[in-house]
């Protein structure tokens, strides 16, 4: 068997790595993953395989509804999901002879029946509508079955009225709300939901995120305690009591206690901070895409890709997801050196050793050989691509940007980044991180910066930057106001009963002026003079290189101890308020059930959630003896909440 060595060119016990981004020399421990402190008694997860189960079952009945063979039409978003549901050979056991995705243009298909699954957007019907009438014209009879997903809404069925085709289709739901990414994660798999509820106001989303609560209760409940903040996540609350009073209440064992609702806009700062938890880094470079990654030539050494599923059944991976970059080679390094100790033992063997060698032990050692293999390459190509964009010197931009030091130099950064365009989301991300931690930007900094993105980037990003203003990600301070100021002026007006609610003007102004006084209230920045070890994280802030601890994790064990939004008045004050916490309902009678569900919280993120934050609450739960299942809208990171603004969906 070829030696492992090769793949760290360094294997003494202490190894200095020369990595530009990775804090300078990096010590990397052969003693395995960093050391955290873990709590023995932590409760076990529900089995959440049983959603996969719901919705295959009903896909098929679905599909059986049209009998005969039929061609299946599939809109490109729900590939990925729908192949971790039902794959091709469970497809064709059910009458479906080809498979299309839905491409916008005239379909080649002959069969006489067809049916297609799509999400519900204008621009797909009007194809599917387009399609039918290039039928008719023709003097062709076919039948025609529309499967919505998650749900179908009255604009869809609205526009098969207009276009004279109502009667000649027949549509259905498929109630594909959640998908199972791992253990602990589950995706509605939306990425829209965040450009759709926020910039757009477009709230249709809200009701399927509220049944996606519902079936969480339905299966895993009855929850505890609800608590929120944003207002997207009190309409979800509010579509999910409406849909648990209308149904039928069932008395059930929980397996889950309380749920933490969260909007992203409430933190908008973590999604556009580098992520360097090897999983986040390994999102930002390769996107992963409904739990899995394509390894390219780079990666595998071969001439071919390779698709890999990253999830807890990943033995490497799954003891590295979690870990700061710069404290995976050793452990990569350890693994490295003890599987080739486990090969090694082969030699001096009998025949009897040798066969319960091979019969128990070698298809083991072959597979985490490959899924080392696989992740060595995979820190060497991401290493040499940050280590190419100076990854460093970004990060130490980031960094003083968090802490409110050396802002001058930062927008030097920022202005040599645009004018070599290097990357135009790159560019805007850091234009927004700079206006989000700053409160908006100086009126000549924003007309300067501006003007610059706009020649090297080109005058069509003109609508891109309103896009940005709406969301407050990227504003321009008013004349005359200071931080002090605005942050007086918000407090006054909350707290002057007679105002009611906050305007949506001053709430976008709200929006813009308060991390620095979140990061003082909740100490999301740790002091910098105090050294950080990687190795033993204290906390959180271990996810950004011990710069900043996440808004959204900090939130949610604030509000976790204190059992409540008591004594965080302020705070929410600043995030324009819409917080809540309802007892939701009771969680049996015995007394230890009742103690392990209530320890396992569900997080679910209206909007996106990022892996530095799913690792930042793993950790959490580690420390506390909790364990946190992550519900997301989708997963996200900068350049996807960025390319949003880019986008132009139907």
């Amino acid at each position: 068997m070829t030696s492992l060595a090769w793949s760290f060119r360094n294997s003494s016990e202490t190894t200095s790595w020369e990595v530009n981004g990775w804090a300078g020399v990096l010590l990397c421990s052969t003693s395995g993953p960093m050391a955290h402190s873990v709590r023995r008694d932590a409760p076990e997860l529900p089995d959440f395989s049983l959603l996969k189960r719901l919705a295959r079952d009903q896909l098929i009945y679905l599909l059986e509804q049209l009998l005969g063979r039929k061609d299946l039409f599939i809109e490109a978003d729900l590939m990925s999901p729908l192949d971790r549901i039902a794959n091709v050979t469970t497809l064709k056991q059910h009458d479906v002879d080809k498979l299309y995705k839905v491409e916008y243009k005239p379909i080649v298909s002959t069969s006489d029946q067809l049916c297609f699954l799509i999400r519900p957007r204008i621009k797909t019907v009007k194809w599917i509508c387009d399609v039918v009438n290039a039928d008719k014209a023709f003097g062709r009879y076919r039948r025609y079955k529309i499967i919505f997903s998650p749900q179908k809404f009255y604009a869809c069925e609205n526009l098969l009225e207009e276009q004279g085709i109502f009667g000649d289709v027949t549509t259905d739901e498929w109630s594909f709300y959640l998908l199972p990414l791992d253990d602990d994660i589950i995706s509605l798999e939306l990425p829209e939901f965040f450009r759709d509820n926020f910039l757009e106001g477009d709230q249709r989303w809200v009701r399927t995120a509220g049944s996606a609560l519902h079936l969480l209760h339905s299966v895993y409940g009855p929850f505890s305690k609800v608590y929120g903040i944003g207002r997207c996540s009190k309409m979800a609350y509010e579509s999910w009591r409406e849909q648990v009073e209308e149904g039928e209440q069932r008395a059930r064992q929980a397996e889950i206690g309380n749920v933490f609702l969260i909007d992203r806009d409430v933190d908008l700062v973590t999604p556009l901070c580098s992520q360097v938890v090897y999983e986040g880094l390994l999102d930002d470079i390769f996107r992963i895409k409904c739990g899995c990654v394509e390894f390219g030539p780079d990666v595998t050494s071969s001439d071919k890709s390779i698709k890999v599923m990253l999830n807890s059944q990943d033995k490497v991976f799954n003891e590295i997801r979690n870990e700061h970059f710069s404290q995976v080679f050793g452990f990569l390094s350890q693994k490295a050196r003890n599987l080739q100790t486990a090969y090694d033992k082969r030699s001096g063997m009998d025949i009897k050793q040798m066969k319960t060698f091979v019969s128990e032990e070698l298809k083991g050692l072959k597979q985490e050989h490959r899924l080392l293999s696989l992740h060595i390459g995979a820190s060497e190509s991401m290493m040499k691509k940050k280590t190419k964009q100076d990854f460093q010197e970004l990060l130490k931009t980031e960094h003083s940007l968090l802490e409110g030091f050396e802002i001058r130099e930062c927008i030097s950064y920022i202005e040599e980044h645009i004018n070599r365009q290097v990357s135009m989301v790159e560019s805007m991300r850091l234009l927004c991180l700079l206006s989000l931690t700053e409160n908006g930007l100086l009126p000549k900094d924003y007309r300067s910066l501006k003007a610059q993105f706009l020649q090297s980037y080109g005058i069509e990003h003109l609508l891109t930057f309103s896009k940005l203003k709406q969301l407050g990600l990227l504003v321009e301070q008013q004349p005359g106001e200071t931080l002090t100021v605005m942050e007086s002026r918000v407090g006054k007006l909350v707290n002057d009963k007679t105002a009611g609610k906050l305007t949506d003007a001053f709430s976008s102004l709200a929006k813009k002026s308060n991390f620095r006084a979140l990061g003082r209230r909740l100490n999301l920045v740790p002091k910098s003079d105090e050294e950080y070890d990687l190795r033993v994280p204290r906390d959180m802030a271990y996810i950004f290189s011990g710069a900043y601890i996440p808004l959204s994790c900090k939130l949610i064990e604030q509000v976790l101890e204190r059992d409540g939004w008591t004594g965080l008045e302020e705070v929410t004050r600043m995030l324009n308020g819409h917080e809540f916490a309802v007892t939701a309902g009771s969680n049996g009678s015995d007394a230890r059930v009742k103690t392990d569900s209530q320890r396992i919280i569900l997080v679910m993120f209206l909007g996106g959630c990022t892996f530095s934050e799913i690792s930042a609450l793993r950790f959490l739960g580690r420390e506390k003896g909790l364990k946190f299942i992550v519900v997301t809208t989708a997963i996200t990171n900068s350049t996807r909440l960025l390319e949003s603004m880019l986008d132009n969906h139907a």
